[in-house]
């Protein structure tokens, strides 16, 4: 007999989100992003989410030009950013 597990076997997409599971579902339905419900509704208190990284560049940066001092930091230019982590 295997374990039970609360999780379902293949993810679905809602509001465009991938839900595991009920909670998920239901985060998803209020346009939270389950990974990250301390975010908020459509992200917005995303700033003071303690579990988003801060280490993302923003569009337009080359990577020798990056300030390797301030990687973690807050990035205060409008555009969006992008985590290129795998």
């Amino acid at each position: 007999m295997s374990p039970l597990s609360n999780n379902y076997r293949t993810p679905v997409q809602v509001n465009g989100y991938s839900c595991n599971n009920c909670t998920d579902v239901a985060y998803a339905k209020k346009h939270i992003d389950p990974a990250h419900p301390q975010s908020g509704p459509y992200n917005v208190n995303a700033a003071s989410d303690p579990t988003r990284r801060r280490d993302a560049l923003a569009f337009g940066v080359r990577l020798d030009q990056v300030d390797h001092k301030n990687v973690g930091q807050e990035v205060s230019a409008v555009g969006g950013l992008v985590d290129i982590r795998v």
